[in-house]
C-alpha cells in the first residue's frame, strides 16, 4: 500500500494530491501527484571556505524556525545560503532554497524546489503536515528566491 507524503527507499516521494493556486488572477491547478524530484535527504556541514565566504559577506546565515524541513533541518539549526546562486542559472528540482513568502513580505522560508515552470517554481517543505508552501500560496516567482542553501552552519 502506498503512503502519501512519505518517502521510502523503494518508492518515489508521493505528496497528497491537492489544488495549487497559480496566482491571484488564475484558476487553481492540480499539483503533481508524483513530484519529479525527491526532497534532499542530506545537507553537508560547512567547511573553511564556506566560513571565509560568510565572513566576506558572500554567504548569509539563517536560523531554521518551524518544522517544515524536519528531518533534514530542525528548529534552531543554522544554514548558510548563497544569495548569488540564481543570478545566471535557474534553480533545479531538488535544490534547497530560501524564498520570500509571496503574501507576507519579509518572511523568509526554507523549502525545496519541486519543479519549475518558466520563471515560477513550486516549492515545498519536506514535512508536508507542518509546511506552508506552494500548495497554499501557489507558484513562487524566481525573483522571490533569495538564495540557495549550501550547507549547515557552523
Amino acid at each position: 500500500m502506498e503512503q502519501r507524503g512519505v518517502r521510502t527507499p523503494s518508492q518515489p516521494y508521493l505528496p497528497t494530491p491537492i489544488l495549487c493556486p497559480q496566482s491571484a488572477d488564475q484558476s487553481p491547478t492540480l499539483a503533481p501527484t508524483l513530484f519529479p524530484a525527491s526532497p534532499p535527504d542530506q545537507l553537508r556541514f560547512s567547511q573553511l571556505l564556506d566560513l571565509v565566504l560568510w565572513l566576506l559577506g558572500r554567504r548569509r546565515r539563517l536560523r531554521v524556525v518551524g518544522e517544515s524541513m524536519v528531518p533534514l533541518l530542525r528548529p534552531g539549526e543554522e544554514v548558510l545560503i548563497n544569495p548569488r546562486s540564481y543570478g545566471h542559472t535557474p534553480p533545479q528540482p531538488g535544490d534547497l532554497v530560501v524564498a520570500e513568502h509571496p503574501g507576507r513580505p519579509g518572511l523568509e522560508l526554507i523549502k525545496w524546489v519541486v519543479y519549475g515552470q518558466g520563471d515560477n517554481y513550486f516549492i515545498a517543505g519536506i514535512n508536508l503536515a507542518a509546511s506552508t508552501d506552494s500548495r497554499s500560496f501557489g507558484l513562487v516567482h524566481r525573483k522571490k528566491l533569495l538564495g540557495k542553501v549550501v550547507c549547515r552552519f557552523p
